[in-house]
């Protein structure tokens, strides 16, 4: 019996559609570019870009496939089944929102517009949607699974991402907590820290490995280990400042909140956090779900 696929087109507001949203009209919004020195021409270019992609996804599905739209902000709330294939038309960062809710769904990224964007998770044109669709029809679709990292609550709350995890004072500003790794612990005092994958390699936490004078090398994207960064840890007669970062092969970190309110978000997403009390304890480690990148 041959499966029902359900095809999900993920996108966010393009910087068009989040200025009209704003300034209510065309004119009011170029008059507000205007304003600042800008026009409306590379806006136009990257919103037409974007429908145009969007339209050749479209045009790409099946016919007898069926098929939803959805916005980043849909995501939260959306029920996704072992049918659905996602397809995120836009940015990378695209990918990685959609990925902590999924669970082995294959995920299609599109790059609308490859001359500005990276095209790190979303690798395709909107041209190759078709023949991808078909491959996954025939059984024969390349899959690279990408480790995702997830925090656990002692309340059994859990939240996972796929590039990091922030822990720290949801105005990032100095958090207290004892860290437990590798055998060792240590009380701290400090603006965060950060637990990052392969994936994630590429992102914030590259730009705080490229600042320390550390010897181990970042996980590449296919890889099952995690790196941990504690941001500016302070010294102090309480707190100390040996247990600054690592790399996790296996096991995981433990953190102990000692401050009156803490948080733990992933992949940039600070609305879609875990909110942490004093005494409060959390593990981080390997999540067992993967991201199923074609």
């Amino acid at each position: 019996m041959a499966v029902a696929y359900r095809a999900l087109i993920v996108t966010r507001p393009t910087e068009y559609d989040e200025l009209l949203g704003r300034h209510g009209t065309r004119q009011q919004v170029e008059f507000f570019l205007q304003q600042r020195g800008r026009d409306l021409t590379q806006v136009d270019e990257r919103h037409a870009l974007q429908s145009k992609a969007v339209q050749a996804v479209a045009s790409a599905i099946p016919i007898d496939w069926r098929r939803t739209s959805l916005t980043r902000n849909d995501l939260d709330r959306w029920m996704f089944g072992p049918e659905d294939v996602i397809i995120a038309v836009g940015q990378d960062g695209l990918v990685a929102n959609v990925a902590k809710y999924l669970d082995g769904q294959p995920v299609i990224g599109v790059n609308p517009d490859p001359r500005r964007n990276p095209g790190v998770l979303a690798r395709h044109a909107a041209d190759d949607v078709a023949d991808l669709l078909a491959q996954l029809e025939r059984g024969a679709l390349a899959i690279e699974p990408r480790a995702m990292v997830e925090v656990t609550t002692d309340d059994g709350q859990s939240l996972r991402a796929l590039n990091e995890i922030f822990i720290g004072h949801p105005t990032h500003q100095s958090a207290r907590y004892t860290i437990e790794v590798d055998g060792q612990s240590e009380q701290q005092s400090s603006s965060g820290m950060l637990i990052g994958t392969g994936t994630g390699s590429t992102g914030w936490c590259a730009s705080v490995h490229r600042e320390r004078a550390v010897e181990w090398e970042l996980p590449d994207r296919t890889s099952t280990d995690l790196a941990w960064f504690v941001r500016e840890a302070w010294p102090s007669a309480s707190t100390g400042t040996a247990l600054t970062s690592g790399r996790l092969t296996a096991g995981r970190l433990t953190v102990r909140c000692e401050s009156d309110a803490l948080t733990a978000f992933g992949d940039g997403i600070e609305t879609d956090s875990i909110e942490l009390t004093w005494g409060q304890h959390v593990t981080i480690g390997l999540a067992t779900q993967r991201l199923m990148l074609v």
